[in-house]
């Protein structure tokens, strides 16, 4: 029983894994929180302020294995999916993309020549924004805080935290604020 018990569990988490991370067609994992926009950053950050959203965006490319780590063990877990879906507007961009990016100085080029501009070498990379950015800034000197990389599920959930509660106006970096909430039980305590 107890054997049949263990296999069952197994293949639950492994259809759930599978089901977690699809592929497109460009070969970039999608999830079905992110948003299909022309890619103009003043009005996807239009846009996710009107719904009461934060704008985050996503640089990934094909084939990164720590973007499928993100999409198979990180996003699907249900504290970090909600938070997701009812706190941000996420626009996902191809590190080696043809598609024209709309920047916040009004610059229009290629994803992968905009992610040149923004001098961004790994994949996953995370950008998010205030509700508002000055004219004449750029996405790098706009965001108001990135992950270059993947994250473990506790520190991805206080980064998303961090953000939503302007973290970055308080003064404690977040690092600092992701120490004070882990040590004290809090976040997911994974």
């Amino acid at each position: 029983m107890k054997r049949f018990l263990i296999l069952l569990a197994t293949l639950v988490w492994g259809a759930s894994a599978q089901a977690a991370s699809v592929l497109g067609d460009d070969g970039l994992h999608k999830a079905d929180w992110m948003r299909n926009t022309f890619k103009d950053l003043r009005e996807d950050l239009h846009e996710a302020n009107a719904e009461g959203l934060r704008l985050m965006v996503l640089i990934e490319q094909r084939g990164c294995i720590y973007c499928t780590q993100m999409h198979d063990e990180v996003y699907p877990i249900p504290e970090v999916d909600a938070l997701i879906r009812e706190n941000y507007f996420v626009v996902q961009i191809n590190m080696f993309g043809d598609t024209e990016v709309t920047d916040f100085d009004g610059e229009v080029l290629s994803e992968k020549e905009m992610v040149m501009k923004w001098g961004l070498m790994f994949t996953p990379t995370i950008l998010f924004f205030p509700e508002d950015v000055p004219d004449g800034l750029s996405a790098t000197e706009a965001r108001v805080g990135y992950v270059p990389g993947a994250l473990g599920a506790s520190m991805f959930y206080n980064m998303l935290t961090w953000v939503i509660e302007h973290g970055y106006d308080s003064g404690e970096n977040f690092q600092a604020y992701h120490a004070r909430i882990f040590n004290a039980g809090g976040g997911l305590g994974r």
